[in-house]
């Protein structure tokens, strides 16, 4: 249970990181576009290779399906509800953009909209230590890569829409402890069947993968441009490495 606290705590970590870096220093938005590239690549290659990889192991096809597929609905309807709310804006880098939507609104659409795009990703951590295994390296990386230009783009928003430092790092540190539990909780699992580890391990896998084509993909190009797929390749790649090391 600890060891799954300890190591989604880091991982979501990044997330405040990020944020005490707009908060303390001016970062070019084609350097923002350029690590949600890595960490989109790193993100899609954990999930192919730890959730999916791993999943098929233990389950048939229909059943990793159902559960794919089902996270990517689910995550996707969230994400449109949340959008509409002003939780779209926790993906804008720009510090020049204004938004004509209310302000309360948009800033809590975009507190609510980063926790969404992290629990997934913590809740991976912590059903690969289903078992008594070690932590994947590869996961912690990736999604630490993840989380940096997450809590980048994400305080912009929050600092577009009037909220102060001291409430943006108080959010900041809610989301890493809702990551921690939600690490904590995967580990939940353990007493379940094969078939409902693979499932799940699925479901957390087609909501991160509609998390990435919705949010981060599109950031990332909007500010790194066409270079931006090379370095996305360079993630996936990356996270191949971690997965055989």
């Amino acid at each position: 249970m600890w060891n799954a606290i300890m190591w989604g705590t880091i991982a979501a970590s990044a997330t405040l990181a990020g944020a005490l870096v707009v908060l303390l220093f001016s970062i070019p938005n084609r350097i923002i576009g350029f690590i949600a590239a890595l960490g989109t690549g790193a993100l899609i290659g954990a999930t192919a290779y730890e959730l999916l990889g791993e999943a098929v192991e233990i389950s048939g096809f229909v059943q990793i399906a159902i559960g794919f597929l089902g996270g990517a609905l689910v995550f996707t309807i969230l994400d449109i509800l949340v959008s509409n709310g002003g939780g779209h804006q926790r993906k804008e880098s720009d510090r020049k953009q204004t938004s004509s939507e209310g302000k309360s609104n948009s800033g809590l659409g975009i507190f609510i909209g980063t926790i969404m795009d992290t629990l997934p990703e913590s809740a991976m951590i912590g059903m690969s230590l289903i078992g008594g295994g070690k932590v994947s390296l590869a996961l912690v990386i990736s999604i630490f890569i993840s989380n940096i230009p997450e809590g980048i783009s994400s305080t912009v928003g929050m600092q577009k829409n009037g909220y102060s430092k001291k409430k943006i790092i108080f959010l900041w540190v809610l989301v890493v402890f809702f990551s921690s539990i939600s690490s904590w909780m995967g580990v939940l699992l353990e007493s379940a069947s094969d078939t409902v580890k693979a499932m799940m391990s699925a479901f957390v896998g087609g909501a991160i993968i509609s998390m990435v084509a919705s949010t981060m993909m599109p950031e990332a190009y909007k500010e790194g441009g066409p270079s931006v797929g090379f370095i996305t390749a360079i993630g996936v790649f990356i996270s191949l490495i971690l997965h055989h090391a």
